[in-house]
């Protein structure tokens, strides 16, 4: 059912995702208008080396009203694309997903209602479709970020959330990398904003290849979650 009720910003970061990125963002449009006429759809090109931009673009001529996108000239990491989304969303509801395909963009209307009573609807994967140590560090990762900052959140990094809007209007964004899902939920837990956690469905990736799970990245973002605490104690 359509209504006028609420604008709604839906957006994915994409590296090296040519074949999916026009499949994500059909999806998007027909999914959002099915629930509301005021809507848009931005995807972030995190400077892929494929033939990411040129589909965007084009589907950007294709569907000028609805879609939008931004390009990195370089890839500036998952965090830094999440930004990039967040800061050009221009409707009073933000969703975001990833640009792979693993999530079903229409259980989004289903966050919907959700959002009178809660700011954030930070969604869980139920039953995860990704090998062992992905599972192993996601493990690691969540139970440290729930005993810093006290989330009591089953999957912190879960990229199927929807946020309102005006929470970015008041809360820092300095993560890059892969500590960004794990930075916004904590600033505005600290403001106050309520949080609502909603199982969605996970599935394999059916095209490209996944990143984000070299030891690097994951030392990483383990050593700046510390720096994050120590900076949100400081912030308060």
């Amino acid at each position: 059912m359509i209504t006028d009720k609420y604008s709604i910003s839906l957006f994915f970061p994409c590296y090296n995702e040519e074949a999916n990125v026009e499949t994500q963002t059909l999806k998007s449009i027909d999914v959002l208008s099915s629930v509301t006429d005021d809507y848009e759809v931005i995807i972030v090109n995190d400077g892929s080396k494929d033939r990411t931009r040129q589909i965007a673009d084009s589907l950007v001529q294709q569907y000028p009203t609805e879609v939008k996108v931004i390009h990195h000239p370089t890839n500036l990491g998952y965090g830094a694309a999440l930004q990039s989304g967040f800061r050009a969303a221009s409707k009073n509801l933000v969703f975001y997903t990833d640009g792979d395909g693993q999530f079903d963009i229409g259980e989004m209307p289903a966050l919907l209602k959700f959002i009178p009573e809660f700011d954030i609807v930070s969604c869980y994967r139920l039953n995860r479709q990704d090998g062992f140590m992905r599972k192993v560090n996601a493990f690691c990762w969540g139970t440290l970020g729930n005993i810093l900052f006290r989330f009591g959140l089953r999957d912190v990094d879960c990229a199927f959330k929807l946020y309102k809007r005006e929470i970015f209007d008041n809360i820092k964004m300095q993560s890059t990398g892969a500590l960004i899902d794990t930075e916004i939920l904590a600033r505005a837990k600290r403001k106050g904003y309520k949080i609502k956690q909603v199982g969605v469905h996970h599935y394999p990736r059916a095209a490209g290849t996944q990143t984000g799970a070299k030891i690097s990245v994951i030392l990483r973002a383990f050593r700046e979650l510390f720096v994050l605490y120590r900076q949100i104690i400081k912030d308060a």
